[in-house]
């Protein structure tokens, strides 16, 4: 059998830092320069009363429509109180975030495209698990809370998880097999391996075999014995995940076509398919993620969590309600991440 990749391919405030170490490979723990940013796309005319640009009248309009200071002042002026009202209205948002470092820009439509705003991430490497990867909380417990992670994280942020990795590499080593037997014939008829000469340990259940209990599903607690704490939590996650899933997704912050990013990005095409955050942990998997990460190091990672074009004032009302159920969304597997059940 055969594996196909679910990833994706190409036709300011301080925060606490969540990096515990760096790790000997390249591909590191995420968020080792924790911050916010929000920026507005620097291809607009910065001269003394140069005419607004496309994106500055849109969310001016949006401005305006809050009950903004109505003061007469020069473009240069309101260029300012535009740029502040919306830095002031997303960071009051995604300020709490401390799970991934995340970029807010807005983008200039060109060729008659309306502007646009991009949820970007700026973390990179493995996200830090906290107790679940390393406490003495009972592994089915530590498992049941991975497994949920692992099946919901995506919906906002840039990740990728075990089994993508494994479908990557593969990709990478077997031409798609998955099974032993598969991957054997595929190292000796392809690569040409001496039959003799094979390392058990490079085969797909060798690899499959380093994954600690925690990461494996079926190890995971039933949700009645599991303690009323964690399930507490684990139910605040699935129920944020589930809200998020329902909006519309040209009213989504958290969502993007990969046929309209490359038309507001040109050239990021070029980059990695692969996202810039793992659930994968580095430590058993170290090789394995170098390899499959070479390319996004070099070209960089496909590292868009969302992006929302905006036709008209009207939509950044809902995006914003969009960004708060996102951040809701991330701020529960931030809590989840970082609950104690042992000491419950």
């Amino acid at each position: 059998m055969r594996a196909s990749s679910s990833i994706p391919r190409p036709a300011e405030a301080k925060r606490p830092n969540r990096c515990r170490h760096r790790p000997a490979c390249g591909f590191r723990r995420s968020a080792d320069l924790a911050g916010r940013s929000v920026t507005l796309s620097p291809d607009i005319p910065v001269l003394f009363d140069a005419p607004l640009a496309a994106h500055h009248k849109l969310i001016g309009r949006w401005a305006a429509s809050q009950g903004r200071s109505e003061a007469a002042c020069t473009r240069a002026q309101a260029r300012r109180r535009i740029e502040r009202a919306f830095d002031a209205a997303v960071i009051e948002i995604v300020n709490p975030i401390e799970l991934a470092d995340l970029r807010i820009a807005v983008l200039h439509g060109e060729d008659d495209r309306p502007p646009a705003i991009a949820v970007i991430c700026d973390s990179m490497g493995q996200l830090d698990l906290g107790w679940i990867e390393d406490s003495d909380a009972p592994m089915a417990w530590r498992a049941a809370a991975y497994t949920a992670l692992a099946q919901t994280l995506r919906r906002a942020l840039p990740v990728f998880n075990y089994d993508d990795l494994f479908d990557e590499i593969s990709l990478y080593y077997w031409d798609g097999e998955i099974d032993d037997e598969g991957a054997r014939r595929c190292l000796i008829d392809y690569h040409g391996a001496d039959p003799g000469e094979i390392d058990e340990q490079s085969l797909p259940s060798a690899m499959n075999d380093r994954r600690p209990a925690w990461m494996i599903g079926h190890a995971a607690a039933a949700w009645l014995e599991l303690p009323a704490g964690l399930r507490e939590k684990l139910r605040r996650l699935r129920k944020a995940h589930k809200l998020l899933g329902r909006l519309r997704p040209d009213r989504n912050a958290w969502h993007f076509e990969l046929d309209v990013l490359y038309e507001y990005l040109p050239g990021i095409e070029e980059s990695a398919s692969l996202p810039p955050m793992t659930l994968v942990p580095v430590e058993q998997f170290a090789r394995e993620l170098d390899d499959i990460a070479r390319h996004g190091m070099e070209m960089g990672f496909m590292d868009i969590a969302g992006l929302c074009p905006l036709p008209d004032a009207n939509r950044i009302d809902d995006w914003f309600a969009s960004l708060r159920l996102g951040a809701n969304f991330l701020l529960a597997a931030q809590d989840l991440i970082q609950f104690d059940p042992i000491n419950l």
